[in-house]
């Protein structure tokens, strides 16, 4: 049997269950939503069922006829969230890993699809899908946000894993939707980095920033997907031995970006890199995506709010092995961007007070939300200076 005719088998399925049924699923009332065509959306736990959306529960393990379900239910439990309409249940994965075969698995058919993910009550996790990270620590209850993957396989098969070990990982909602019949991303920024860099959560509200969120905002959407990959706390060698790296590679290709900004953290002491390893490691992850055929970017990270001089002068031009980013730009031929000098420049152009009101309060490394919107557009101003396109 071809895909398509087990697509519309699964669809038929659902909707004569849904009929027999009606407002019964299982033990709690369930409500049997549909799949229509190319657009899937699931409520997961086991409460009440929002309406337009198919309910799972913890229990529900894939079979062939009903197209989803997860593949070790017995790993799978229903928890209560905090949250109102399809945040208000979840399910929480007992085992995870990027590798973990306790996945929510979906049949689809090959295409490329927008997924869109709901969490229920957690401290901090991550999305992963087919094997590696697709969003990196999503924070606070009930955080959504979304992302494009190429299905090749028939099937999506996804878990929610540790963002911050001794958490709970868990899922409310899911909602999928085919965007294309070819099964590869449009064109995409990904970007590497730290705290300075990652997202937080809500999206589109939170009161910290890290200038990778906030680049959708001056870059052309209509050509660009931006996938931003950074993590608080982390260090070269952790970005590309721990996974983060990994996942960019899998679907990295030519006409993409991939803007790396590391060193905060690994000049900290206990993290126990020099910065000729460092170095290598960046440039390893730099010779690493060039051969993906991918345009890589190098950043310097800002400095300290606090970095003036008695002349209220802005620099930390020899902060956070900076040296060993733009030797290292030098000599793999690479774009840099010297976000350091250029948001130095800018910070002594509106002066002390006004520097420290773009950072977290009693924070002088960490921006707020308007402080990672101004190295953002500092950063994509330099790449049009320096002729990079779509921006």
């Amino acid at each position: 049997m071809n895909r398509w005719s087990r697509t519309v088998r699964v669809l038929l399925s659902v909707t004569l269950l849904a009929g027999v049924l009606g407002s019964g699923f299982g033990s709690s009332e369930r409500t049997v939503a549909h799949a229509a065509g190319n657009e899937y959306k699931f409520d997961f736990g086991a409460g009440t069922v929002e309406s337009g959306y198919t309910g799972v529960s913890a229990s529900d393990a894939y079979t062939s006829t009903r197209g989803y379900g997860f593949n070790t239910p017995s790993q799978m439990r229903n928890v209560s969230a905090s949250g109102t309409g399809v945040a208000k249940d979840a399910v929480q994965f007992l085992t995870y890993g990027t590798k973990s075969t306790n996945t929510f698995n979906v049949d689809l058919s090959n295409g490329l699809y927008e997924v869109k993910v709901t969490l229920g009550n957690t401290a901090r996790a991550s999305v992963a899908a087919e094997g590696v990270y697709q969003i990196i620590n999503m924070t606070s209850n009930g955080a959504t946000d979304r992302f494009q993957i190429p299905v090749t396989d028939g099937q999506l098969n996804l878990l929610v894993t540790e963002g911050k070990e001794g958490t709970a990982f868990t899922l409310s909602a899911l909602e999928i939707r085919k965007i294309s019949d070819q099964a590869v991303t449009k064109r995409t920024i990904y970007i590497g980095g730290d705290s300075t860099v990652a997202n937080y959560y809500p999206l589109s509200s939170s009161v910290q920033g890290g200038w990778g969120q906030l680049l959708p905002s001056y870059v052309n959407n209509n050509t660009f997907q931006v996938r931003n990959m950074a993590s608080g706390g982390q260090i070269a060698r952790g970005f590309r031995d721990d996974g983060q790296m990994e996942a960019i590679l899998k679907y990295i290709k030519p006409g993409d970006y991939f803007i790396l900004q590391l060193g905060i953290n690994d000049t900290n002491a206990k993290n126990n890199t020099t910065e000729a390893q460092f170095k290598e490691i960046m440039r390893d992850m730099v010779v690493q995506a060039k051969k993906k055929g991918a345009t890589v970017i190098l950043s310097t990270p800002q400095g300290r709010a606090t970095d003036f001089n008695s002349a209220n002068v802005h620099s930390a031009e020899n902060r956070w092995y900076n040296q060993a980013t733009r030797a290292l730009a030098q000599e793999e031929n690479v774009t840099l961007v010297e976000l350091n000098k250029l948001s130095s420049a800018y910070f002594t152009s509106i002066g002390p007070q006004a520097t420290l009101a773009l950072y977290m309060t009693g924070d002088s490394l960490h921006p707020n939300r308007q402080g990672a919107s101004e190295l953002a557009r500092i950063l994509v101003n330099d790449l049009k200076r320096q002729g990079l396109n779509g921006f």
